[in-house]
């Protein structure tokens, strides 16, 4: 098998798991994986397609500034442009981009302050912290409508080979070294996203139940 089709089903794999858990609403949310470095090219989703479907028409390769490489009746996703920022300033080979209920709660309780932080809850060790008192700082950016000006914000915190960002309202872009890690980070947040809101909910009915795992 090429090089280029293991990459292309591992994308796909990863695309298909996503969408087992309904984390692509309405054709939302958006995923890629790096082809090569020199020069960097990428496979991203393609736009508008149900990704609960696997067709030879899911993903089409990019270069760096995530223009199509061939000629093509298919559109690049519109956050693209992120997934790009990623590959140009890390080593990272996978990334991820989903609009999911609870990101997007979590991201308007928290959005004013620029970002959400967690810590002493076990599944932060998936991030990669491992301490006592381990925190994990999440930034949280204007949803900017204008991509390039979207991107120019977001790329101030892509800082690492594996991260994630909220995008108010909008979603959550996550990337690692390799496509296992990307996922990683993406359950890992999404499961901090969903504790704390359940968690909200139970400390609003009075129950008195501490909130151990969060920095305000």
């Amino acid at each position: 098998m090429s090089h280029f089709l293991k990459k292309w089903n591992e994308l796909a794999d990863i695309k298909e798991e996503l969408a087992t858990r309904d984390w692509f609403f309405g054709t939302s949310g958006n995923v890629s994986i790096k082809v090569s470095d020199h020069p960097i090219s990428f496979l991203v989703s393609s736009s508008g397609k149900d990704k609960r479907k696997r067709t030879d028409e899911d993903f089409l390769l990019v270069d760096a500034h995530g223009n199509a490489i061939e000629s093509t009746h298919l559109k690049p996703s519109a956050e693209t442009l992120l997934h790009a920022a990623i590959y140009r300033k890390t080593q990272a080979n996978c990334s991820l981009h989903v609009h999911t209920i609870d990101n997007n709660v979590i991201s308007e309780i928290y959005g004013n302050q620029g970002e959400v932080v967690f810590k002493g809850q076990e599944i932060i060790k998936a991030l990669g912290l491992w301490e006592e008192d381990a925190e994990v700082r999440i930034p949280i950016i204007k949803n900017h409508a204008h991509i390039p000006t979207l991107t120019e914000v977001f790329e101030k915190h892509v800082l690492g080979d594996a991260g994630a960002v909220l995008i108010r309202n909008h979603g959550i872009t996550v990337w690692g070294k390799t496509g296992f890690e990307a996922k990683k980070y993406l359950e890992a947040c999404e499961f901090l996203f969903s504790y704390h809101i359940k968690l909200l909910s139970v400390q609003a009915q009075g129950l008195g139940v501490s909130n151990k795992a969060f920095v305000s």
